[in-house]
């Protein structure tokens, strides 16, 4: 079940906490994040290609791509038998920023962005069937988990795609990683 927790900044529980999808898309739209869900217009085998993928959610991916003038497309899968999972896990634990949007849509699996918006975090559990859309300059960091286990569609507005700069803040280390997130809400 996708879930918002929205933390004070130097807090260590949450002041609120979200689950419907309907009140989640609405507190991060005060943001100015995009928060909304997908079906696929034809079913998908696990080991769907990208190509497949992409199909499958065509009208979804056309409709952002025209919205955002969106360059490429690509799918991105990571599985716990990753032989690198714990290095590209960690090039997006530290909080950092783009030039642009960072546009994401789980096909499958689950993994928890965190928006630190002036004086609070926004900890955003998105699973299969969640998009997210961080504006440029939101600063955010992202993580997967220990045994990634997910599949996402990733859009870009610039030719270089995802292309990060660290705020250097070490805000990412206060907060309950994916493990202890997700573990504090079963």
């Amino acid at each position: 079940m996708s879930r918002l927790a929205i933390y004070n900044e130097h807090s260590s529980a949450p002041t609120e906490t979200y689950t419907d999808h309907v009140a989640i898309a609405g507190q991060l739209g005060r943001l100015g994040v995009r928060f909304e869900r997908w079906e696929a217009t034809t079913a998908l085998a696990a080991n769907a290609t990208q190509e497949e993928v992409i199909a499958a959610y065509r009208d979804s991916v056309d409709r952002l791509s025209s919205e955002y003038g969106i360059k490429s497309v690509d799918v991105v899968s990571l599985r716990p038998d990753h032989p690198q999972k714990e290095e590209l896990r960690q090039k997006f634990l530290d909080e950092h920023v783009h030039s642009d949007f960072e546009v994401r849509f789980f096909v499958d699996g689950e993994g928890v962005f965190y928006l630190h918006v002036d004086d609070r975090v926004y900890v955003v559990l998105c699973e299969q069937g969640d998009l997210i859309s961080v504006p440029a300059g939101v600063a955010h960091w992202f993580d997967m988990g220990k045994n990634p286990n997910f599949k996402c569609i990733r859009l870009f507005t610039i030719p270089d795609g995802w292309v990060a700069e660290s705020t250097n803040s070490g805000i990412a280390s206060s907060f309950p990683d994916y493990d202890n997130f997700v573990a504090m809400q079963a």
